[in-house]
């Protein structure tokens, strides 16, 4: 960095010897990280205590989670809205500390409907903003190393989905249900808020960077983007800016607005009747718990072999893989009747997910741009946490109905087959043409 550069960077915290972004892809990873409180997978540990605590059914728990995270779902749409408006930054300073105040709400059990505003809270600020603020924040710090940056970002989200429910499980054990919410509750206050103030910045321009680092130089004609070193400087200087009512007017925004769904709902569904599913064949909570553990662990490799293929291959023929791989994951967990199957089971569901993630988190910026990327992906989120939301319903009541799951599990594979079809039908949108 020359001496003008560093002038102009001065709001930064600190001077790395390399870029900056970099610094912010860790925050980000922390943050996710941090979401996991109000992520399925943590919340899901904590199903049978409820259960047996408020003597519920399993479909009128499922229905509480459904009902409070479909409604969390049709706030995501304002949240995006506030983070054009006031930044990554305040953002994720105001929902930290929102998120750890819903988590020691959670410590408390007064009743149903204490509960339904708890799981509210948990999927709005955990699951929702907590997930969508580092997912626009660093997609405005890279365009052509987008894919490797979300992908080394979704650590973070994969060693959450590692840490909790095992963790989770060792809290209740052995301090009870309400010390474990309280635990991450202070944790999010002294940890994760005190880092995304001082090290968070919004964007690259606003410290006087430009995206992946480049150093623009004045000039630049658009024949010269064969040459490599120019490349960077091209592709910024080209990148198309949508503004959320223009991105609506485009066939792709709604197929892969549906498409993003499918994923949430499918793993939604799974990961919170998991421990449930895997009881029915014999498998103790433990095993249920290392699968979940095993998932995300095998999530990381894969998300950070995702995001290089990104890189050259385009997103939606991408995202048709993570559906054929999400027909398979359900017909093996049909078939699952052992440990040994589980972890296979668990092995193929990372997988699945590793890719999933980081396409669903390529798509929004490379289709539509950065400038209004906190509205677009605000509407993503809605749906995601609306198919979410309706991923454990049906199999809650498959159980009550059943007594068995194996049913509704065979009829959920008709749902990733839909999304190859969207996926299929929705290439990038190559420019903006007669959008007013």
């Amino acid at each position: 960095m020359d001496l003008f550069d560093k002038q102009k960077a001065q709001g930064l915290p600190i001077d790395p010897p390399f870029f900056y972004g970099w610094i912010i892809v860790a925050v980000a990873a922390i943050g996710l990280f941090f979401s996991g409180p109000g992520q399925t997978y943590s919340i899901s540990v904590y199903i049978n205590s409820y259960i047996n605590d408020l003597g519920w059914s399993h479909s009128l728990i499922s229905t509480t989670y459904s009902m409070a995270s479909l409604t969390a779902g049709l706030c995501m749409f304002f949240v995006g809205r506030l983070i054009d408006r006031y930044g990554q930054r305040v953002m994720s300073l105001t929902i930290g500390i929102l998120l750890g105040a819903a988590s020691l709400w959670n410590s408390f059990l007064l009743g149903p409907i204490w509960l339904f505003f708890g799981f509210f809270m948990l999927r709005l600020f955990g699951q929702g903003a907590m997930t969508l603020i580092p997912s626009t924040l660093v997609p405005q710090w890279f365009i052509r190393k987008r894919g490797r940056a979300l992908s080394i970002m979704a650590m973070g989200g994969f060693a959450s989905a590692a840490f909790f429910p095992l963790f989770n499980v060792w809290l209740i054990e052995t301090w009870g249900l309400a010390a474990s919410w309280r635990i991450w509750g202070l944790l999010l206050i002294l940890v994760f808020v005190p880092l995304a103030f001082y090290l968070i910045r919004n964007t690259p321009e606003a410290v006087g960077l430009k995206p992946d680092g480049i150093k623009l130089s004045t000039g630049t004609n658009l024949s010269r983007a064969k040459n490599e070193k120019n490349k960077a400087q091209i592709e910024y200087e080209i990148e198309n800016t949508w503004t959320l009512t223009q991105a609506r007017k485009t066939r792709a925004f709604w197929f892969i607005l549906i498409a993003s769904a499918i994923p949430a709902l499918v793993n939604t569904g799974l990961t919170f009747h998991l421990l449930l599913i895997l009881a029915e064949k014999g498998i103790s909570a433990q095993i249920a718990a290392l699968v979940l553990s095993i998932m995300a662990l095998i999530g990381i490799p894969s998300s950070m072999f995702a995001g290089f293929i990104l890189e050259k291959i385009r997103v939606n023929i991408v995202l048709t893989f993570v559906f054929f791989m999400e027909i398979l994951v359900l017909g093996i967990l049909i078939f699952t009747d052992s440990t040994a199957m589980a972890i296979f089971f668990g092995v193929f569901w990372g997988i699945a997910g590793g890719f999933e993630r980081i396409s669903i988190g390529v798509l929004w910026p490379n289709y539509y741009g950065r400038k209004h990327l906190g509205s677009i992906t605000g509407v993503s989120s809605t749906a995601m946490i609306i198919g979410a939301s309706l991923g454990p319903l049906p199999l809650g009541l498959a159980f009550d109905k059943f007594g068995s799951y194996n049913e509704v599990l065979l009829m959920l594979m008709v749902i990733p087959l839909i999304g190859i079809l969207l996926s299929l039908l929705s290439p990038k949108p190559e420019e903006i043409c007669n959008i007013n």
